[in-house]
């Protein structure tokens, strides 16, 4: 059975874009994609949760633990390394150890290594 496993991050459309130069919502929703894809060619089931803002993420993730179980749950870089982020980046961490409590917790630090983050926990 394919380990399960779920990343965690911001809809491309509500990221602010000026904190990474360089990048567009085409970037980084394709770079999402491809380790998405990457990781279900290797036999993972892997999806994303997107998050669409910080008031609403933690019901939005505890929603999404709540209708299956995983193996790990990835919390990305946007979340956790943004200061304006940090209060939402812990209770996020908090959801997944009181709704996923078997689950394994990986961060990756961009969105081009999600899959190197999950394979070091899965």
């Amino acid at each position: 059975m394919a380990k399960k496993v779920l990343m965690v991050g911001w809809h491309p459309s509500v990221v602010d874009y000026a904190k990474y130069p360089g990048l567009t919502p085409e970037k980084l929703e394709g770079a999402l994609r491809a380790d998405e894809r990457k990781l279900n060619d290797q036999g993972y089931d892997a999806a994303i949760g997107f998050l669409f803002d910080g008031d609403g993420a933690t019901d939005q993730l505890v929603e999404t633990l709540k209708s299956d179980s995983y193996d790990v749950v990835m919390i990305g870089a946007g979340v956790r390394k943004d200061d304006d982020h940090f209060l939402v980046f812990e209770r996020l961490v908090n959801i997944v150890h009181e709704h996923a409590p078997s689950a394994r917790i990986a961060f990756n630090t961009g969105p081009t290594d999600s899959d190197a983050a999950i394979q070091r926990w899965a």
